[in-house]
């Protein structure tokens, strides 16, 4: 027991380790995925699709421990399993109900193919590991230029896109009775979702990706009905949250993928109560 609590105990040269090489290096690796939670957490919400971004992550599992097998960056697996997977749930699942059975689907199927991987690698236990808890203290150059690259491509489409892809968010049957691509946006946005777990996965882990990409819109969302406010909010809601975690698990030597969550919840559950204190506040006048 003192052993945990001195492991967690405040650490007086945190202002060293912020400034390391290797805490640098997850700062802007950090930076970079919650740019890219926060622009596309805002269209996850909306189209209801929080499960598919969550799934997607596991979807992914299999593809980091099938690169470990032939010997390709983990990186590079699970953006294709990611990407492929995602594309798949596009295609397969155009309304809700079929997306949710397509979803469910394609992820029985990655999650045996990720334990059956995972027994044949001889470095696969460590692999699964940082894939379902992240790595952030461990982003290397090299990902930091593939996140780079990763952000501009999400940031590019996602501009190019846009106005259509909120029209269908919104309403789909009305914008595909206006003639909106609305299944093509679907696919189009899936494979963007998919470039952003990959990145994310690294960053927070498999099973803490949804507070990044999710918690932060869903505040957001609560706070304003405008779009462009919510995905600027979320943005920032994102990077608080990285900021904050990077440099609260510095200073109390906790884990920075716990830390981070652990703020994001946090904003999320302020906002909540606010908004809900407010909406009471304002019943009651009208009562009165």
């Amino acid at each position: 027991m003192t052993t945990s609590v001195v492991a967690l105990g405040y650490q007086e040269n945190w202002l060293d380790i912020l400034t390391s090489a290797f805490m640098r290096n997850a700062l802007i690796g950090g930076t970079i995925v919650a740019l890219a939670a926060g622009l596309i957490g805002y269209f996850v919400v909306v189209r209801n699709t929080a499960f598919a971004a969550h799934a997607l992550a596991h979807i992914g599992l299999p593809g980091a421990t099938g690169a470990v097998l032939v010997g390709v960056p983990v990186g590079v697996g699970l953006g294709v399993f990611c990407i492929g997977g995602a594309l798949v749930i596009g295609a397969l699942g155009r309304r809700a109900a079929d997306r949710e059975v397509a979803t469910g689907t394609v992820l029985a199927m990655a999650t045996g193919l990720g334990l059956f991987f995972n027994s044949l690698a001889t470095r696969g236990s460590s692999t699964m590991t940082n894939v379902l808890f992240g790595n952030l203290l461990a982003i290397s150059n090299q990902q930091i230029a593939m996140f780079a690259a990763l952000l501009v491509v999400l940031a590019l489409s996602i501009g190019f896109i846009y106005r259509p892809l909120l029209f269908s968010s919104v309403n789909a049957q009305v914008a595909d009775a206006k003639g909106v691509p609305v299944r093509a946006l679907s696919v189009a946005f899936m494979a963007l979702l998919g470039l952003a777990v990959t990145m994310a996965v690294q960053a927070v882990g498999t099973l803490l990706l949804f507070a990044l990409v999710v918690t932060p819109a869903a505040a957001a969302i609560m706070l304003t009905p405008r779009p462009a406010t919510a995905i600027a909010l979320s943005t920032g809601f994102s990077l608080a949250s990285v900021w904050a975690g990077l440099g609260l698990s510095a200073m109390f030597n906790a884990p920075p993928s716990f830390v981070i969550v652990t703020v994001a919840c946090s904003i999320w559950a302020v906002v909540w109560a606010a908004e809900r204190g407010l909406r009471q506040t304002a019943d009651q006048v009208l009562i009165t």
